[in-house]
């Protein structure tokens, strides 16, 4: 139910995508049409000048030589144009790609939860929870109230017990997943990893702190905890001092 829900708000949310993306490439591609023919007016104006320079008054050369310095300024506004549009439609695809990361991570978060609620136990608290069941017995047997079964033998716990684990087969989102899609090398990088910004995130509390913000997984965080928190290097220089 929760993933239908975090799909069909993502879908609308990029509902509107491909024709924002469709009409961006159409007006860098306008921009390109018309850079190209001002640079043919350019080279055109060029070998005017150079061809008819020797017969040009003073003020003949300069008006020419205007001419060509205002369809130079004109290319290169258009190219900037460009450039300002592309950059626009990158960070209209990557927020997307941020909210999706983010969703992934706040849905397996919620996924965790549910399965602590419902009193899903590791392999660890498992095998405690049968020693400490297998003193009760003893105790219970010694006293003349043994149960011929435990709950170890139930077909409910032995379903679960040779079951899938089911950690692995909810196939948590890892940070090498999100780092295999190619980034933006001027992108900036955080953390103690260096990576970029991806996922849920947490900023040290420290002013001073170098790095500032950090990736959940990388310094062992499942939920934003309560109070202050302060990153290891800034936890350790607080040791210090």
């Amino acid at each position: 139910m929760a993933t239908a829900i975090y799909l069909e708000h993502y879908l609308d949310s990029i509902e509107n995508l491909p024709c924002e993306l469709q009409r961006n490439f159409t007006l860098m591609r306008d921009l390109d049409s018309r850079t190209e023919e001002k640079k043919g007016e350019i080279d055109k104006l060029a070998d005017e000048y150079i061809a008819n320079v020797k017969n040009l008054t003073s003020q003949q050369r300069v008006e020419h030589l205007q001419k060509i310095q205002n369809a130079y300024s004109k290319c290169k506004e258009f190219s900037d144009d460009k450039v300002q549009l592309a950059m626009q439609t990158y960070e209209m695809v990557d927020k997307h790609i941020r909210r999706l990361d983010a969703d992934l991570a706040r849905f397996e978060n919620e996924l965790k939860e549910k399965l602590e609620l419902s009193g899903y136990e590791s392999a660890d608290t498992r095998g405690l929870k049968k020693g400490d069941s297998r003193g009760m017995r003893e105790k219970r047997g010694s006293r003349g109230r043994g149960r011929k079964g435990s709950d170890e033998d139930s077909p409910r716990k032995k379903k679960m017990k040779n079951g899938p684990d089911l950690s692995e087969a909810l196939l948590p989102m890892q940070p090498s997943d999100v780092l295999d899609m190619p980034v933006d090398p001027n992108e900036p990088t955080y953390c103690l990893c260096h990576q970029v910004s991806y996922g849920e995130m947490i900023g040290c509390d420290n002013p001073d702190c170098p790095i500032e913000w950090f990736h959940f997984a990388c310094v062992d965080l499942a939920t934003k905890p309560k109070g202050k928190w302060f990153c290891p290097r800034c936890t350790q220089d607080r040791k210090k001092k």
